[in-house]
């Protein structure tokens, strides 16, 4: 039986796929009209552009929580075993950080957004509820790299593909 916190990632995966399908279909359907018929979809380019955000934030809370992330370990070799649980607890107080940050960043652009009425270019459409739906990626993505801190990645128990290392 899967938890609440499984069939909410299963649903924020088929709204992303959804998303996604419907990008490409938008895309397929535009450059169709462009090169066949000579009329390409009006404020293909705004649709695209909003959706892309909203697949790109909407999986940013989904990698962080599976701690899927690309990482870089370099320095890893350098820190002696016993010391490494203090140093993986420092990155992920470093990642929650600079994820809370850049939520912060996103609420004070949706702020002055909102305020200028910044609208999309050809649909005008409002610009400041996208950057609210970002800061709040941002910052659930913070509280997901600090909750892998401390009971670990949420990893899929049905996945059965095990990676090999380089």
């Amino acid at each position: 039986m899967l938890t609440l916190a499984w069939k909410i990632r299963r649903g924020v995966e088929t709204v992303m796929a959804l998303f996604l399908l419907s990008m490409v279909a938008l895309t397929f359907a535009d450059v169709i009209g462009r090169r066949l018929i000579g009329k390409p979809i009006y404020g293909a380019n705004d649709i695209t552009e909003h959706l892309m955000a909203l697949v790109v934030f909407a999986g940013l809370p989904l990698v962080t929580a599976a701690g899927a992330h690309l990482t870089i370990d370099i320095l890893d070799k350098l820190v002696s075993k016993p010391w490494m649980i203090w140093w993986r607890a420092l990155i992920a107080v470093l990642v929650t950080v600079v994820l809370a940050t850049i939520a912060w960043l996103f609420v004070k652009h949706g702020m002055n957004a909102a305020q200028i009425s910044e609208v999309s270019q050809a649909l005008r459409v409002p610009r400041g509820p996208l950057y609210f739906f970002m800061a709040a990626s941002c910052g659930l993505s913070a509280l997901a790299a600090l909750s892998i801190s401390i009971v670990g990645p949420m990893i899929d128990p049905e996945d059965t593909h095990e990676e090999d290392a380089l």
